[in-house]
């Protein structure tokens, strides 16, 4: 009897143990909320993508989503999109390469805004260009 309670004792330390360190795991990443985020028609709609940007700018309103993307965009750059899925990874370099393509110099603004010093840009360009 008293190893049938010191067994159960240690599968409950286990199974406590176990979900200590899923959710460890689970912070190190982003939310997936956003992992079906409609990529294809914010790229594809001039208004809506510069409407995201002006957000990001701190230049016009936010829709939730781009409010939650405007919070995680400095650290997505310093880290070159560490806590990112592969699915968030992708979206954000379309998004990118279409802003850099279709707006180059609020791109620049963007850099500048979540980059002053310049030191992440060499690697998050490398990330961007799908090299990191």
């Amino acid at each position: 009897m008293r190893s049938l309670k010191l067994n159960f004792s240690r599968m409950k330390t286990l199974l406590v143990l176990s979900f200590v360190v899923v959710a460890v795991f689970a912070a190190d990443k982003y939310n997936s909320k956003y992992d079906n985020f409609d990529v294809e028609t914010l790229i594809s709609n001039e208004r809506l993508l510069k409407s995201y940007i002006f957000c990001f700018l701190d230049k016009g309103r936010c829709t939730p989503e781009g409010s939650d993307f405007k919070k995680a965009l400095p650290e997505a750059i310093e880290t070159t999109c560490a806590k990112c899925s592969d699915k968030q990874k992708s979206n954000i370099r379309k998004v990118i390469r279409a802003i850099q393509q279709k707006h180059p110099k609020y791109w620049d603004d963007l850099v500048t805004k979540n980059d002053p010093s310049g030191k992440h840009r060499a690697n998050f360009d490398k990330f961007i260009q799908g090299s990191s």
